[in-house]
């Protein structure tokens, strides 16, 4: 959108307006008390923003209580310094999309979803809060979460089936293009928090997400079968995994053939969820080419998660971490094919289609500190883990690191400081190269 201004030299000058195409939800009817929804008055800011062709929908300073909003190509959604978008916790005001892995499954609405949208940008310096303890409450989080149903009170049953078609994330972007998420600080995720699905050119940059501990499944960002994403300079403390990557489970994965690829996480601080950067378990369709660099992980269960288990399939290939920090996390590497449990760790099962595969892994001027272990390589006797080089580590640990099932792997100038036990133990491995590999005992 462009305006005219007055001549000068005889030429009209057109310059572009941006401050025309804003679309102040206060001009729709949004009341911004915390109290009576917005999700109406919003919605016509969105519609009147895309019959314009797009523009900046905007929530000045005000506590905006809404159900799911749905965006649209060109558009960007502000939300200023001293503004909340708060979550409504009934499900009602939630409608169910399609899934995207064609199985016919229906899926709850996020807080904030596209689909099919190009040109999506969130940003500004205010707070998307999705009001989470009403959902997990209703699981019974943390107090009873393990009672039998028969046990639970009426109304706590009533309150649990509330959750049938499950819990919103805060937002979903799906088969987005130039998707823009930067600044914002979001809060008390239902569950995810961001998750683009099938999307490319994706950038989170300067974001804080903070979901209490523990809550559950409340991932940060989990980009699926996603391309081209840029995770930047952003703070994560959350109940679960910091940054997951993930596409798609078994067949249906598989099926989809979308694998998240070229994916760099940088200048990021994750802090006490179960893994600073995670592969998995979901990630049937395949992960390749991802750069971790320049990040801290602190207080997380696991720095580095790689997970998977047998019928997931999928090759994991590219994975490269460098200039990583970690404190007091309780695993420095947690590389498994056993996410569902070790019960058939000795079994030889034939390959096919739901064997994974993880191979061409480097890990290169990490330090870890405060450790209780160094962690493990666990692959499958029929696929051992492959080609995975530690260069410039050192780790400070209670115990060592175990690796089962796997081959060629490297330790170049590395240091396995201990207080108990073996620094290293192998199992069933083959192409292990120690020559560079100190060991300090305490």
């Amino acid at each position: 959108m462009t305006r005219k201004f007055p001549r000068i030299g005889g030429v009209a000058l057109l310059v572009p307006c941006a401050f025309a195409a804003t679309f102040n939800v206060r001009d729709y009817g949004a009341a911004g008390d915390g109290t009576r929804k917005d999700t109406a008055a919003i919605a016509r800011a969105i519609d009147a923003c895309a019959k314009a062709g797009g523009g900046t929908v905007l929530l000045p300073p005000g506590r905006y209580l809404t159900g799911a909003l749905t965006l649209k190509s060109n558009m960007t959604l502000e939300i200023e310094a001293g503004a909340t978008l708060l979550g409504s916790p009934d499900p009602e005001d939630y409608p169910l999309h399609p899934g995207v892995w064609g199985d016919g499954r229906k899926e709850i609405s996020p807080l904030i979803y596209a689909e099919d949208a190009e040109n999506v940008t969130l940003r500004g310096r205010g707070v998307i809060d999705g009001q989470g303890q009403f959902w997990w409450r209703r699981m019974g989080w943390p107090d009873r979460r393990k009672l039998p149903l028969d046990q639970r009170t009426p109304a706590e049953r009533a309150e649990l089936a509330k959750l049938a078609n499950g819990r919103p994330h805060l937002v979903r972007i799906v088969r987005g293009k130039f998707v823009t998420i930067e600044q914002l600080h979001m809060i008390n995720s239902p569950a995810w928090t961001v998750n683009p699905q099938f999307c490319e050119f994706v950038r989170v940059d300067g974001i804080t997400i903070q979901n209490p501990v523990p809550s559950p499944n409340t991932d940060g960002i989990n980009p699926e079968s996603c391309r081209n994403v840029q995770i930047l300079n952003s703070r994560i403390d959350v109940g679960d995994d910091c940054v997951t990557l993930k596409s798609g489970t078994d067949a249906l994965g598989r099926k989809a053939a979308r694998p998240d690829e070229n994916i760099t996480v940088t200048n990021c601080v994750m802090l006490r969820g179960h893994g600073g950067i995670t592969i998995g378990s979901e990630m049937s369709g395949g992960v390749r080419n991802v750069v971790v660099s320049n990040c801290v992980f602190q207080g997380t269960d696991s720095g580095i998660r790689v997970k998977t288990q047998r019928g997931r399939g999928g090759v994991v290939e590219g994975f490269n971490v460098a200039n990583v920090v970690m404190q007091d996390v309780g695993s420095a590497f947690n590389i498994t094919a056993f996410y569902s449990g070790k019960s058939m760790l000795n079994e030889l099962v034939p390959v096919g289609e739901g064997t994974p595969v993880f191979r061409d892994f480097h890990f290169s001027n990490i330090t870890a500190r405060g450790s209780k272990t160094i962690g493990e390589i666990t692959g499958l006797r029929e696929m051992p883990f492959a080609d995975i080089t530690f260069s410039g580590v050192q780790v400070q640990a209670r115990t060592g690191m175990k690796i089962t099932n796997a081959k060629d792997i490297a330790f170049q100038d590395v240091v396995f400081d201990v207080t108990t036990g073996q620094a290293l133990e192998t199992v069933n491995t083959t192409g292990i190269d120690t020559a560079r590999l100190r060991v300090v005992k305490r």
